[in-house]
């Protein structure tokens, strides 16, 4: 062209920008410049469009353009100043240069508002997005759609959008005749549906003339957000006839089935018709989007075998690729296979986001894979992740499900915000931890300084740290609370308040509260109310509440089986265990892991090793509960070396590696055995072997060992180089230990009974065994003196007294007692026993009368107690039956007792089968099973 203008100049910058050619656009308009043509505002918002698409570049190049409009005074237009705005929050983010050039505009337009508004909207500044509408107004600039859309965007940055503020905007908007138009209307649509008002949402979707995907999916979104997905596909199926889908609603119509009511049948089913249609259409390799809702949706549904296929399949994957396979995983238990595919992740070089994180790290929490849960963690650390609210809460979980709360107390203190998840997860972390309850009482009082709103799941927590307290008071000021929150009457919180009263012996309140249940009561609730009765020694209504159960004919799961298993063995009531293990063979609940290991404790404790053992060997399937139950089964009843082989063959196994509950049984059996040397070697084999630093049980343990082996020297050094101060069961098997050394070691024993005294000065079985040990070494004077302590420390000695149970109930016996309706045929039955066994040489054993009497007397004490009262009433009551006889004791027998047992065994020609506090003896043909070591 000869004659060229500012207007032709204008016309090919244009050109080249919206061609997206937006270098030569720039370039062209420096030729324009050094020819000495100055462009006119048009051609300068074209290059300024053309610097906004060319992100550091073009940002510096945009503000010489700046500085040259200065100069020619088009810093002030409108039409160019817009698009300054729009380039200094795109290119940079800067709000405060974007707020400069609007300011610099004289005559503002609508577009000028629409593009500060659009910016504080694009921040999240609610309030200074609508201060900027209200002076909008007041200039008597005339909003447009562009402008509500902003203000609509601006509400929906927040978490939950304000529904009252919502419904402000509405009115607006309906008011300046904006709420039909397509973008506006839609906007509105998604953020009611966002903010869970489903009910303005369908009305202003029903009030659209016109409507398209975008509106659909913004309803559909807030409808499966709410559960309610079969509401979302009807809307779908509706809709579809009358306006183009898009892929993404699709997507949107996938995530709608796991939330149908029976998803795993109806939803996977409809999935599945969904799947079929998108391939036969060519969507599912349109976009990525489609493979990923697939995915999900089986995975969320239950199939995870389709979600598996969808995947391989799949001809490109992305980031939500990879972690909508590894959160299926996860949430579908197959935890190793979640790690699995983070690694091939990884392998592809595809950078995991916080979701990706949050499913791996929760799949090594229920792994407790601690050392791969670390290094999840540091590459949360290198991607800037970790302080992720949802991360940092995922590192929580990983650590305390792996027992390491110092880094829990680490990663909670450097959150920048916490969340209701947070503090739960910190509570329960502290709560879990046996050192750490106080501390969970103490952060539960922090949660509510901080504002945090509490929930069930708080409640849940804190209880559970008040019930290992033991403090009924600070249980009812939780419970005060609860009732303030308004919550005290969910199901959840009664079970938890059941269970923390029955820790803390208020078995009032406990019964208070499940008789307000009612229609509330679930299996937690009736294992609650059992596990509180059992603790608190009330076996009696433990056992009425467990026949009203079953006579009640409710259904009950393998958890309230084991429990209900669990209440008999503490009693040893053989026959009513036997009546559960009847019931739970007819809910075909027999082969479960759960309840077949309590069928093994329960018959252990009731003196059936044979029918534990064979229980044992019918498992189709064995968890720790149950190798620990038969070991320590075994070791209760004084078989140590079959213990030991069992442990043998339990690490053979492989599938269930040794914890700390396997090592005490182990230990125990060793101890109950006399097998010094092989304790040794499985307590040292603890630390170097497995990992696991021993607890103050094991020591215990050993000071059992090394005290039933009469290592008297061994024992004290034991205790001095133990690395943890010694317990009260510590220092009351040392002190038991002395009593049967026949007045060995006293002064080891007077030391052991002062640290006792400091430590539980009101238990009476304290100055009992101090008594006895003065008894057995003749130190009648040391003797009177210890029970004058006990009578100053006004504490009563618990009475012995031994059980039996027949067909008409349960018969008890205290030593001398003649107030059993056969009392006479009783002594009369016992005076013969004493003759059979006097011609057959047994000699009382009279230093376990424990007083300093005549002979004679110290024989006639002996002959009466209350095991000796109990088997005499078995053999006058079951004259001629074989059958063995079971009677239980709630202290330890005494050696004359263990002796006279054996003559009886072999004089009646029957097997007697007693269980004391520590273990069990089976007395058969003038044998004991203990071969003489307890």
């Amino acid at each position: 062209m000869p004659h060229r203008n500012c207007v032709t100049w204008a016309c090919v910058v244009s050109g080249y920008s919206r061609n997206g050619e937006h270098r030569e656009a720039l370039l062209f308009l420096r030729n324009m410049i050094k020819e000495g043509v100055f462009s006119n505002q048009y051609a300068f918002a074209s290059v300024l469009r053309a610097c906004q698409e060319l992100d550091s570049v073009g940002i510096h190049f945009g503000r010489q353009i700046h500085g040259l409009m200065f100069k020619l005074s088009y810093a002030v237009d409108a039409v160019v100043s817009n698009v300054l705005i729009s380039m200094y929050w795109k290119c940079i983010g800067s709000l405060s240069c974007a707020l400069r050039a609007f300011d610099d505009i004289k005559v503002k337009n609508s577009v000028s508002w629409n593009s500060i508004i659009s910016v504080y909207s694009q921040t999240g500044n609610l309030r200074s997005a609508f201060k900027m509408f209200s002076s909008m107004q007041c200039e008597c600039s005339r909003p447009t759609e562009y402008t509500f859309g902003s203000l609509v965007t601006s509400a929906c940055s927040l978490a939950k959008p304000d529904v009252s503020l919502l419904q402000q905007i509405m009115c607006t908007i309906q008011k300046s005749g904006f709420l039909s138009d397509l973008f506006v209307g839609s906007g509105l649509v998604s953020a009611f549906a966002k903010s869970g008002s489903l009910s303005y949402a369908r009305k202003i979707f029903n009030q659209m003339e016109t409507r398209n995907a975008v509106t659909l999916n913004g309803l559909m979104v807030g409808l499966v957000r709410q559960k309610r997905g079969e509401e979302a596909t009807k809307l779908f199926m509706d809709m579809k006839s009358m306006i183009d889908v898009s892929p993404e609603s699709y997507v949107n119509l996938l995530s709608s089935f796991p939330e149908y009511f029976l998803a795993e049948e109806v939803g996977l089913r409809k999935g599945r018709e969904v799947h079929g249609h998108v391939i036969t259409t060519g969507l599912v390799d349109f976009m990525v989007g489609i493979g990923n809702g697939l995915v999900n949706m089986y995975a969320k549904c239950g199939s995870i075998d389709d979600a598996r296929r969808v995947f391989c399949f799949m001809r490109e994957k992305d980031s939500v690729s990879w972690n909508s396979m590894i959160t299926g995983l996860d949430q579908n238990g197959l935890f190793l296979e979640a790690l699995e595919r983070y690694q091939s992740m990884r392998r592809h070089e595809i950078l995991p986001g916080s979701f990706t994180l949050i499913s791996s790290l929760s799949s090594c929490a229920s792994l407790k894979w601690a050392k791969v849960g670390r290094q999840i963690h540091g590459e949360s650390l290198k991607l800037g992740l970790d302080l992720n609210v949802s991360v940092s809460n995922a590192l929580i979980t990983l650590y305390a499900e792996t027992s390491n709360l110092n880094a829990c107390r680490n990663i909670f203190s450097l959150m920048p915000e916490h969340d209701q998840v947070s503090w739960n997860s910190m509570i329960g972390a502290l709560a879990s931890s046996e050192g750490s309850v106080p501390e969970a009482v103490a952060c539960f009082l922090n949660a509510q300084r901080a504002g945090q709103k509490l929930n069930r799941i708080t409640f849940s927590s804190v209880l559970s740290a008040v019930s290992s307290l033991s403090s009924g008071e600070l249980g009812k000021q939780i419970h005060a609370l609860a009732l303030k929150y308004n919550i005290a009457d969910e199901a959840t919180i009664e079970n938890a308040l059941i269970a923390c009263y029955g820790k803390c012996e208020e078995m009032d309140e406990c019964e208070k509260i499940f008789s307000r249940m009612l229609e509330r009561r679930d299996d937690v609730s009736w294992n609650s109310m059992i596990s509180g009765y059992i603790h608190n020694e009330l076996f009696g209504k433990a056992l009425d509440l467990v026949c009203i159960l079953l006579q009640t004919g409710q259904r009950l799961d393998n958890f309230m089986y084991a429990t209900v298993l669990s209440a008999f063995a503490s009693v040893a009531t053989l026959e009513r265990g036997m009546e559960v293990h009847a019931c739970s063979v007819r809910a075909l609940l027999e082969s479960d892991v759960v309840v077949g290991s309590a069928l093994v404790d329960m018959y252990s404790k009731c003196g059936r090793l044979d029918y534990a053992l064979r229980f044992f060997n019918a498992m189709p399937v064995k968890n720790s509960y149950s190798w620990n139950s038969m070991i320590s089964g075994y070791a209760r009843h004084g078989q140590g070396e079959e213990a030991l082989k069992l442990f043998a063959n339990m690490k053979l196994d492989g599938e269930t590696p040794p914890d700390h509950v396997t090592f005490v049984g182990v230990l125990s059996a060793c101890s109950h055995a006399g097998l010094v040397k092989e304790g040794f070697k499985h307590f040292e084999s603890m630390s170097y072997s497995y990992g696991l630093a021993p607890r103050i049980e094991h020591f215990s343990c050993m000071a059992d060992l090394l005290g039933r082996a009469g290592e008297l020297d061994k024992l004290e050094d034991f205790i001095v180089k133990m690395p943890m101060k010694p317990n009260v069961l510590i220092w009351r098997t040392v002190l038991g230990a002395c009593c049967r050394a026949n007045g060995r070691k006293a002064e080891l024993g007077r030391k052991a009974a002062e640290m006792l005294f400091q430590l539980e000065p009101e238990n009476a079985v304290n100055y009992v065994l101090l008594g006895n040990m003065y008894a057995a070494g003749g130190r009648w004077e040391d003797l009177v003196k210890a029970r004058k302590k006990m009578k100053d420390a006004d504490v009563k000695k618990e009475a012995g007294y031994s059980w039996v149970t027949m067909k008409d109930g349960v018969h008890m016996f205290v030593a001398g007692d003649k107030s059993h309706p056969d009392a006479d045929l009783i002594y009369k039955k016992l005076k013969e026993l004493n003759i059979k066994m006097r011609d057959a040489g047994y000699v009382p054993q009279t230093g376990f009368a424990l007083y300093d009497l005549e002979q004679e007397n110290k024989e006639e004490i002996l002959s009466y107690h209350s095991e000796k009262l109990a088997v005499a009433f078995v053999l006058i009551a079951q004259r001629s039956s074989t059958l063995p006889i079971r009677i239980m004791k709630n202290l330890r027998v005494c050696g004359d007792c263990h002796s006279a047992f054996k003559y009886i065994s072999k004089i009646e020609g029957r097997q007697i089968i007693l269980r004391d506090s520590n273990r069990f003896h089976h007395f058969q043909d003038g044998e004991c099973s203990c071969s003489d070591f307890w």
